[in-house]
């Protein structure tokens, strides 16, 4: 039940960030900011539950957002949100990851998620921009949105994957 619980979170915050975010974020930064608060919590996943939950909530909710979002290049949201999140979790398989740790990492993974998006649409075209200019214009405004919603959610999300890998205690132990 607690899976459910989860997917249920997670679609509400894919709601969240494509509905209500755009009319949060002042009009100066609405193109600049773009919320990714589905990958925090895929992040979270790998942390505190298990890498093999966030590869199948990574590509999951990453396909949905290639559908919905962005249609002109379907399966780079959901690889590259598949892949971070599994080698996440192998990263820190037997670690516990403390408050700063977690930020660190979030902080890491966001800017290498949105690095790698735009080096996929450089390569097919997509953009024209230099990295220089997505980096200071895109990447860099959305990292705070994301460290800050991750900050504010720390404790709750832990507690959510945590309770969920405790009730299901047949999780691989490779």
């Amino acid at each position: 039940m607690s899976m459910n619980r989860i997917i249920m979170l997670i679609l509400l915050l894919f709601i969240l960030e494509g509905a209500v975010m755009p009319w949060i974020i002042p009009e100066g930064l609405g193109s600049r900011i773009i919320p990714h608060f589905v990958f925090v919590s895929v992040i979270f996943s790998a942390l505190y539950s298990g890498r093999h939950q966030a590869l199948l909530l990574g590509v999951s909710f990453g396909f949905l957002q290639d559908i919905i979002y962005f249609g002109h290049l379907l399966g780079a949201h959901a690889f590259i949100m598949g892949l971070i999140g599994y080698f996440t979790g192998v990263l820190l398989e037997r670690r516990r990851a403390t408050v700063m740790m977690a930020l660190s990492i979030i902080g890491f993974a966001c800017i290498l998620y949105d690095s790698v998006i735009f080096f996929i649409y450089k390569v097919f075209r997509i953009t024209s921009e230099t990295y220089a200019w997505a980096l200071l214009n895109h990447i860099l405004p959305s990292l705070f949105l994301q460290l800050a919603f991750a900050l504010a959610c720390y404790v709750p999300a832990r507690r959510l994957f945590e309770a969920q890998t405790k009730a299901n205690p047949d999780k691989d132990g490779e």
